[in-house]
């Protein structure tokens, strides 16, 4: 079954998703030697099977790893084009996730945990947190929800080195993957307006189901060579 997204993500697919070649993964591993391989792979799996899928082609894409506890930097932000590594920070996870460690997640308003999976960095607005960027869930029944339970990025005191230092992990939200006051802007200025944003952890079931992690290798090619590029 093809994968059905919201009308308004659905936009016409950049000759080639030229962003999208064969060393894409090679380029950003270089830039970020501490990130883990396999999940780059998948971010950039997940994010090309969305361009193929009509998603637009983005021009940066963040990584975040919730295998890695929350006193690590496990948010990585890449440039796709030039394959530059333009930020590596602390990023909190949802407060009924886990404590230093993240270990369930939910697409379930009320829940106060995090979800994983591909989302689209959407609107800018000013919010109680100030500065934030909205974020669209692109997996049905992994993190749709994301809009309506008012997921966003947004800057907080708890996440900091200052906390690591105190507490030895930053402080926890309710499903935000909210970062450090000091870097909201470039974050928030980096992604707004239709960048992707992967959010890993090694859940089996999410990782044998996920559409964007299984999509049909032979419909990106087509979907690429129809518009008249190589993928």
């Amino acid at each position: 079954m093809g994968l059905v997204l919201p009308l308004f993500l659905l936009v016409s697919t950049p000759a080639g998703a030229q962003g999208f070649d064969n060393n894409l993964v090679q380029r950003l591993a270089g830039a970020a030697p501490g990130i883990d391989r396999q999940v780059l792979s998948k971010a950039v799996r997940a994010a090309h099977c969305a361009v193929a899928s009509g998603v637009k082609e983005p021009a940066r894409l963040a990584v975040i790893d919730f295998s890695l506890p929350s006193n690590r930097k496990r948010m990585w932000i890449f440039d796709i084009r030039s394959g530059e590594l333009l930020l590596k920070d602390l990023v909190a996870h949802g407060k009924a996730s886990g404590m230093t460690r993240s270990t369930s997640f939910s697409n379930v308003e009320g829940s106060h945990k995090s979800s994983l999976g591909l989302f689209r960095a959407s609107e800018t607005y000013y919010g109680k947190h100030g500065y934030s960027l909205r974020l669209d869930g692109l997996e049905r029944g992994v993190n749709d929800q994301a809009r309506d339970r008012a997921i966003v990025i947004h800057g907080a005191g708890y996440v900091s080195e200052r906390w690591v230092q105190k507490y030895g992990r930053i402080g926890r939200s309710f499903g935000c993957p909210a970062v450090d006051n000091k870097v909201i802007e470039e974050v928030v200025d980096d992604l707004k307006g239709g960048q992707l944003v992967f959010k890993y952890y090694p859940d089996q079931d999410w990782l044998q189901t996920s559409e964007f992690l299984h999509c049909d290798d032979s419909r990106m090619a087509s979907s690429s060579t129809s518009d008249g590029g190589q993928s």
